[in-house]
């Protein structure tokens, strides 16, 4: 009989995004005799990252709600998702003492710096390219952002 183990990149990457969409730091699962523990570094120069602290092994899955980003972007069908074009770190400003690129109610042009998305100690600017107002942000500075999450709503001009 064959088991599910936590070589399963798509379960670990669940329990990661369970962990960001709660602002958790550490999470640690135990079934049966399996077990696995997930640990947020969010020291400045960790960028945030999860790290597996245990060795892989078997598990059944457990079910996780839907991100509460994507459940917002659905409800606001007439808005424009900014999305994430990379997996990262978000970060709101370009360093802890300035203020943030842009706030809710902040107009946007398609060229606006929205963020910041850093990955693999590469900072990339973020733009809107779309041309509206902020009406929503969906993520926290310092939170563990995927490919295609939306971070920002805009209403359109």
């Amino acid at each position: 009989m064959a088991k599910e183990t936590f070589t399963d990149n798509k379960r670990v990457k669940d329990l990661i995004r369970l962990m960001a969409d709660n602002d958790l730091t550490e999470i640690e699962l135990v079934e049966d005799k399996a077990k696995i523990r997930l640990k947020r570094d969010l020291t400045p120069d960790s960028g945030g990252t999860a790290s597996a602290t245990a060795p892989p092994s078997a598990i059944r899955p457990v079910a996780t709600s839907g991100s509460p980003a994507a459940a917002a972007a659905a409800q606001d069908e007439n808005l424009v998702p900014v999305k994430s074009p990379m997996v990262g770190t978000f970060y709101s400003a370009a360093n802890p003492e300035s203020d943030p690129y842009v706030k809710v109610g902040a107009p946007v042009e398609k060229d606006t710096v929205v963020c910041i998305i850093e990955a693999m100690k590469v900072f990339n600017e973020i733009r809107a390219e779309t041309t509206g107002a902020i009406v929503k942000i969906l993520v926290q500075n310092g939170q563990a952002v995927e490919f295609n999450q939306p971070l920002f709503l805009v209403k359109p001009e």
